[in-house]
């Protein structure tokens, strides 16, 4: 599992850093509205010296940057020893131009795709437009484990399973993949210790980074704790609609 660290400020990275124990490779949230380049280039340091010149570090921009800011700030993060870059603009010719311009620029930096397949009307344009090295892939979004094992296979890129702020439900969907992935195609840590990163869960045993793993197993729900975190009766039959609308569409 690979620790997340959001757009903190550097000296809160340490702190961060550890609610992942054992984690050896770090997201760093980077592109931050409201924030600087030196903002990122602060927090990416810090968290290259917390965890030392041996541990893996990434940075995911959400789609935050332009082209131009990009290959700039993407520049300037390389020093620090720069795993990949995720999704550093928002459209798949972007990503392309970012990877092409860091190549002809000597900047050994790859550059991966989470929106761009996820969000997309067609998830496999972006491995066919060579617009990225590596692929982020979440179950859920995709439609689930088998829908994302056929997206990666006609993909035919390394990819890292990862996930939303998720409970422990969706987290072990995320394992479930990881874990049916064909020999090789897994490049490096799963992004699912994000568990960490909620104020609870709907089960006793949470599924937490242990020494930096996760064991793949389903949690058993707690009725407690589901009550304990429950949403509005508003929201509920918000939810309860929808999947109703999705399933109406599908039966047609």
């Amino acid at each position: 599992m690979n620790a997340t660290i959001p757009a903190v400020s550097a000296d809160e990275v340490p702190g961060i850093l550890a609610s992942f124990p054992g984690c050896r490779t770090a997201k760093v949230k980077v592109a931050e509205h409201g924030q600087s380049l030196a903002d990122d280039v602060a927090r990416v340091r810090a968290t290259r010296e917390a965890l030392g010149d041996a541990a893996k570090v990434r940075v995911d921009a959400n789609a935050g940057w332009s082209v131009t800011e990009a290959v700039t700030a993407l520049t300037a993060l390389a020093p620090f020893g720069i795993d990949y870059a995720e999704q550093p603009c928002n459209t798949v010719p972007e990503l392309a131009a970012v990877r092409d311009q860091l190549s002809a620029a000597g900047v050994a930096v790859r550059i991966a795709a989470d929106e761009s397949v996820r969000k997309a009307d067609d998830p496999l344009a972006v491995a066919r437009s060579g617009a990225a090295d590596l692929l982020i892939i979440k179950a859920q979004p995709l439609g689930g484990v088998t829908r994302a094992l056929n997206i990666i296979t006609q993909a035919g890129l390394p990819v890292v399973v990862s996930s939303a702020l998720d409970t422990s439900v969706g987290i072990s969907m995320g394992l479930q993949l990881a874990a049916a992935l064909p020999m090789g195609m897994l490049d490096g840590a799963c992004g699912l210790g994000t568990v960490a990163l909620l104020d609870g869960d709907v089960t006793e045993a949470s599924l937490l980074p242990i020494e930096g793993r996760i064991s793949v197993r389903r949690p058993r729900l707690d009725p407690v704790r589901i009550a304990r975190h429950e949403t509005s009766p508003e929201r509920t039959q918000w939810w309860r609609d929808r999947v109703a609308r999705c399933y109406g569409m599908l039966a047609a």
